[in-house]
């Protein structure tokens, strides 16, 4: 199996950087960032004069540290070995506070000795860290790390806030100490294979683009589904809930491709401008199109509930479950429900949008269903279209087929990177496209933040559901009510398409 990079012979990146992760000693650190950028460095994307600092406040030695950074880098060939040796070479620690001055001119003085070696003219810093210090940190590097002559970017990690309010302070604070230029502030989903492909999707096939309105289109849905739990982050998640972690930045981001206009082109903001324009003709959401839920117990009692978990407040309402409905009031949408759907320990983990079309206009059979175009995002990355079909035979009787394009058989012969390594890719090269604007951030937190209100003061009770369901009981009936027919024939989606995912080949309905 070849590398997705193998024809790569050198950097794409045409700046020479210095990469600081701050938070390095955390969980977001040690699973994605630091693997991502041994994946970049692996296939060539990542110059071998680049030079990684990991800043934290725990102390470790440099053996520690490279054990700590090589945990989750997982090694498939002798080829790999090497190559992490080589690339451990390249990282270094600095232990330190971060609110001291004293500490981050520590960590300066480390930066100055590895560009002095390695010519570096670009200086990316990357904040895997929690957003109670996002301030403190900036001002501490704006004032010690932040040199003139020098590019500067900076990547922040979600979430951008708990609302409309502390978003825009938080975008107010941020933008005194670095331009909108030199900030990325990332969301992974948009680096995933499948969200990057939807413009291509849209734009480039004549075939999607004459339908893809609300005179075809009768709904909606993306879904995203965690088979896991809160697994002992209880009390962490309980500050934000499902919505806040799931639905308004990463289902949100991919409405916002699947509905937007044509840009004017590929350019970072154009590309931005139209999401925003998408964002900007979605009202609040209303309480009525709301479902929440909560996991309790799995039905055999293996696997407590949200509840159970001793770091979660007493009685907490917070959802680990919900479903909203958006309306975009534009001429291309209007009328069309867009169904966000999230939860954590339910039946499945999958990802993906459905896109439900209207019936068939003076039907002459008797059994049909809708068609649809599913985009699976992960796992197993497909793209296919249920239509209906004759039944093979002397009949007459129809039967749901597919055209099916899945990633697991069309391109065995690739390797799909992972979603950061994407993102610090487009950062290194300072590509905005796949990054979230100031006023794209604002225009989302509009719609969210009168329905997060009305949750966090405790107005709309989570409907309880098993720890393994499919969801709180309603589900279903919510879906209906937005216009989703399930249809009255079974369909089986080819095995091959179910590589990876675990799933039996039945097409796992939006109802679920």
């Amino acid at each position: 199996m070849s590398s997705p990079d193998s024809q790569a012979t050198k950097t794409t990146s045409t700046h020479l950087y210095t990469i600081v992760v701050l938070g390095a000693s955390g969980d977001l650190a040690k699973k994605k960032t630091f693997p991502a950028l041994f994946g970049l460095y692996k296939n060539n994307y990542l110059s071998h004069q680049t030079r990684i600092i990991g800043y934290a406040r725990t102390k470790m030695d440099q053996a520690t540290f490279e054990g700590h950074v090589s945990k989750y880098i997982k090694l498939k060939s002798d080829e790999d070995n090497a190559a992490l040796k080589d690339f451990l070479k390249l990282c270094s620690y600095v232990s330190g506070q971060y609110d001291k001055d004293a500490d981050f001119q520590n960590l300066e003085v480390r930066i100055s000795e590895v560009e002095k070696t390695s010519g570096a003219e670009a200086r990316l810093f990357y904040m895997a860290l929690p957003p109670s210090v996002f301030i403190p940190v900036s001002e501490s590097l704006k004032k010690n790390n932040y040199k003139e002559g020098k590019i500067i970017r900076l990547i922040v990690e979600k979430p951008f806030g708990m609302d409309l309010e502390s978003s825009r302070k938080l975008a107010r604070e941020l933008g005194a100490l670095f331009s909108e230029e030199e900030i990325y502030r990332i969301d992974h989903y948009l680096g995933k294979e499948m969200v990057k492909n939807l413009m291509i999707l849209r734009f480039a096939n004549a075939i999607f683009g004459s339908v893809w309105n609300r005179h075809s289109i009768d709904n909606v849905q993306i879904t995203f589904k965690e088979k896991i739990g809160t697994e002992g982050r209880g009390g962490y998640f309980d500050e934000f809930g499902i919505i806040r972690d799931v639905m308004q930045n990463h289902l949100l981001q991919i409405l916002t491709l699947v509905a937007m206009e044509p840009p004017v082109s590929l350019d970072a903001e154009d590309v931005r401008d139209e999401k925003v324009k998408v964002l900007r003709f979605i009202s609040p959401i209303e309480k009525d199109d709301v479902l929440l839920g909560q996991y309790g117990k799995s039905e055999d009692g293996k696997e407590l509930g949200y509840l159970d978990d001793k770091t979660v407040p007493k009685g907490s309402k917070t959802p680990t479950y919900a479903a909203a409905t958006l309306f975009i009031n534009n001429e291309r949408w209007s009328g069309v429900p867009f169904v966000l759907k999230c939860g954590k320990a339910l039946n499945q983990q999958k990802t993906e949008i459905r896109i439900q079309f209207k019936d068939v206009v003076g039907n002459l059979f008797k059994s049909l269903s809708r068609n649809e175009i599913v985009i699976r995002v992960q796992p197993g990355e497909a793209v296919y279209v249920k239509m209906m079909n004759k039944e093979p035979g002397l009949g007459m009787k129809t039967i749901i087929s597919d055209l099916d394009l899945s990633y697991s058989s069309r391109f065995n012969d690739s390797v799909i990177p992972e979603a950061y390594e994407s993102l610090i890719l487009d950062a290194l090269n300072g590509d905005h496209s796949n990054f979230v604007r100031d006023d794209e951030l604002d225009a989302a937190w509009k719609i969210f933040t009168p329905i997060l209100k009305t949750i966090d003061e405790g107005h709309i009770d989570p409907v309880t559901y098993p720890y393994g369901s499919r969801g709180p009981a309603g589900v279903t009936e919510f879906v209906a009510k937005y216009g989703y027919h399930r249809g009255s024939q079974e369909y089986v989606w080819p095995q091959h398409s179910e590589a990876g995912t675990g799933a039996a080949g039945k097409d796992q309905r939006a109802s679920k």
